[in-house]
């Protein structure tokens, strides 16, 4: 039987700290699963519900989107994927009842985690301008009032259309084509504010904007490095894909400013071993100060040009460009200058090249911990180079591997969901739909915040996600949300954006990937993509969580009437009704999905095109794969201040918080901590224990102030801070971005520790 949720927030200004895990999973991780699915879902469903997961005639785990081996598990997930189902499967609901009890003032006042426990939404519901309680509304008032707003606007432009990652590619087709049709590019999505760098550097250097291995790669590699990422936590499956790896004799090189159990040992909980002692992943653990990778790479990059027979020197010339630029550049690098950037020391240094001219096959996977900083896009093109000189990109066991954090936003990215889109898109869509797309660019997120904020954007629509709590600059972002005139979320639980709200408010229920999607033309399916376009079925088993939520498409569908017209000449009724048509064309409009749904019918799907990958060939503005030759930037930190980088607990999943743990970094019952180094600690005189506000520091002059973190003695890079976001986004500037990407640079944030009035 699944538990109640909790009735009142629960205290968080006094977390318990102990000792750091040196190992991930094992026997605890299987207790953690079943303790935290049962409190959600009870024995039988639990069974019921897991067993399905990441199963070809199963569903898709709508957590992260780490790919599926050939060959699976019974059991194929992993812990925080079990959260995840189970938090979406769960069977405590949120009823109009729970919004009669508390008005949105309350819900305001109310953590994260309290939201997000008190389970699935079961009706659509509406604020009226000048209420303070959500009450129940019909699904057609509520199209009818997403409709008045929307033709009441002077532009489309003046509306907004954010994606989340869960978004199926049938959902996210449908959504752009709705938002184009319309006659507005405003789509920004999650991926403006994690891998928007990885895209813009890959786009340029390669021709592709996404990954270029497989899983088969990383099984053949001989060196793996893994950059600013912590897969123990964040993407638990690719463990079972590095100790196979090791396995097949590959050594990995972990590059991060703190350790993470999951890179040290990995106690795989399938296997014998696995239970007990567990397999070693890190053969070289180089503790990076934030932001000094792109230093890292360009020494490196200089050691191999330096080094006799180490280039491969027949690829640099048939299939490269910039070469010559590139080296100049890389010859400047400077021993002294790179070991301040990076805080590393020289034999660390010397040690990682030595492992990478021992290997031919070399993977280079990274995540946050290198995207969301001022210079990632230069930082990540480093690696591009890194990777070029010695061919490592278009042959086996080789390429790069920029792990995507939610289990679609690559696929909606590939179906549209993009504010700049490529011109040869935009008339694919207008030759299979008759009609102009507008081809002037929209916003993404961080624009769009700024839109709302000044006034010029008027509507905000959310298919998915939770934007208020995900964005930088928190009292900024919840202001410019309350001057829209409507804000609509399509969710399946509770969260704060439901409670920072425009003039009137929408909160539309759907369904989540655990359920059966049953429609007109008979039960359906949807697909995904995961991280290395790998594109796939996922078909829910349960039966809906109320029987008044609508599927993504179907509310698309819906609304696209209502908004153009029945006489619309895009036949929105037919794809509700049959996602196969939406299917039929996709194939037409998107290149690599010909003959969709024939494919997607093989168990396990097909794999995208990838150019770089299949041909050794680079679809770029050269025709080949580009160097290039960026000055070398890192973060510069004044006296007495720390730089800050945001992460996720163990107990948590982007913005969704599961619990107030985070096992692996020693951390109970609290999330307002900050892990300070020890040395950097006794220099500011902080005490293990002490509590201190963190307030960053801007050119802008403006205080942003988060209050009462316990300060944690820890472990990481000198002059390096961590702590869990989104508490700590209110200190992200809105306009402190990436170049290039306009990513948030929420890795690296310079903050001073104050004394909290509350220690």
């Amino acid at each position: 039987m699944a538990t109640k949720p909790p009735q009142g927030d629960p205290v968080q200004d006094a977390p318990k700290v102990a000792e750091r895990k040196r190992a991930a999973a094992g026997l605890p991780a299987i207790g953690h699963t079943l303790r935290m699915a049962h409190q959600q879902m009870g024995v039988k469903r639990t069974a019921l519900t897991l067993l399905s997961v990441n199963q070809k005639d199963g569903f898709d785990c709508p957590g992260c989107a780490w790919p599926e081996p050939e060959h699976r598990h019974k059991a194929e997930f992993c812990e925080n994927g079990a959260k995840a189902v189970a938090e979406e499967a769960t069977l405590r609901r949120v009823t109009p009842e729970f919004f009669a009890a508390h008005p949105v003032s309350d819900l305001a006042r109310r953590s994260g985690y309290w939201l997000g426990q008190q389970g699935r939404l079961t009706h659509p519901m509406y604020l009226q301008e000048g209420a303070d309680h959500y009450e129940p509304v019909s699904w057609e008032r509520a199209f009818d009032i997403i409709a008045e707003e929307l033709t009441a606007l002077s532009s489309p432009d003046e509306a907004v259309f954010y994606t989340s990652g869960r978004t199926s590619n049938e959902a996210a087709f449908l959504y752009q084509l709705f938002a184009r049709r319309l006659g507005t590019n405003n789509l920004p999505d999650c991926s403006n504010m994690c891998h928007e760098s990885s895209g813009s550097a890959l786009s340029e250097t390669i021709g592709v904007g996404k990954g270029s291995v497989l899983l088969d790669d990383l099984y053949q590699a001989d060196l793996i490095v893994v950059a600013g990422q912590n897969p123990g936590t964040n993407h638990p499956r690719m463990l079972s894909a590095l100790e196979k790896a090791k396995a097949n004799g590959a050594r990995v090189v972990s590059v991060n400013p703190l350790p993470e159990a999951g890179l040290e040992r990995f106690k795989n909980p399938q296997t014998p071993k696995g239970l007990t002692a567990g397999t070693t992943l890190t053969d070289l653990f180089l503790q990076i100060r934030i932001g000094g990778d792109q230093a890292l790479f360009r020494l490196l990059n200089k050691l191999i040009l330096d080094t006799p027979g180490a280039v491969d020197e027949e690829f640099v010339r048939g299939h490269t460009h910039g070469f010559e630029q590139f080296t100049e550049a890389a010859r400047a690098a400077d021993w002294d200058e790179t070991l301040a950037a990076t805080g590393l020391a020289r034999e660390d240094v010397e040690r990682f090249l030595r492992m990478v001219l021992d290997s031919e096959r070399v993977v280079v996977c990274w995540a946050m911990g290198l995207t969301q900083h001022k210079h990632s896009v230069p930082m990540i093109r480093e690696i591009v180079n890194f990777l070029l000189l010695r061919g490592n990109i278009g042959r086996p066991g080789a390429g790069v591997c920029p792990v995507r954090g939610h289990s679609n936003v690559q696929g909606d990215r590939t179906m549209g969901i993009f504010e700049r889109p490529a011109p040869a898109f935009l008339d694919a869509l207008e030759r299979e739909f008759g009609f102009a797309p507008p081809r002037e660019h929209g916003y993404d997120v961080v624009r769009a915040i700024r839109a709302l904020r000044d006034g010029e954007a008027k509507v905000f629509f959310a298919m998915g996600g939770n934007f208020v709590s995900a964005s930088p600059d928190t009292e900024v972002t919840e202001a410019a949300m309350r001057r829209a005139r409507l804000t609509v979320h399509v969710s399946t639980k509770l969260n704060r954006s439901h409670a920072v709200t425009g003039a009137r408010a929408l909160i539309l229920p759907t369904l989540g990937r655990t359920e059966r999607d049953l429609q007109e033309s008979g039960e359906q399916f949807v697909t995904v993509e995961d991280s290395m376009g790998m594109v796939h079925a996922s078909r829910g088993r349960l039966e809906p969580a109320s029987p008044h939520l609508l599927s993504e498409p179907a509310i698309v569908c819906r609304l696209a009437r209502r908004v153009l017209g029945t006489e619309d000449d895009v036949p929105w009724e037919e794809f509700e009704k049959d996602y196969a048509a939406v299917r039929d064309r996709i194939a037409r409009v998107v290149p690599g999905f010909e003959d969709f749904n024939a494919r997607v019918a093989h168990p396990g799907g097909f794999a995208l095109p990838h150019a770089p990958r299949d041909e050794r060939r680079f679809p770029t503005a050269t025709g080949k794969a580009n160097f290039t030759a960026a000055p070398v930037e890192y973060p510069h930190l004044p006296e007495g201040r720390l730089l800050l980088q945001t992460l996720r607990s163990h107990d948590q999943y982007n913005t969704t918080i599961y619990g107030l743990d985070d096992r692996y970094r020693g951390i109970r019952n609290g999330r307002r901590v900050v892990l300070v180094n020890p040395d950097d600690a006794q220099a500011l005189k902080l005490a293990d224990g002490s509590y201190v506000d963190l307030v960053s520091e801007w050119r802008d002059g403006v205080e942003r102030r988060a209050p009462g973190f316990r300060v944690v003695h820890y472990p990481t890079a000198r002059g390096c801070a961590a702590a869990y976001y989104p508490e700590t986004n209110v200190l992200v500037p809105l306009d402190a971005t990436a170049d290039v990407s306009n990513t948030p640079a929420s890795k690296s944030v310079v903050v001073r520790l104050e004394q909290s009035a509350t220690d």
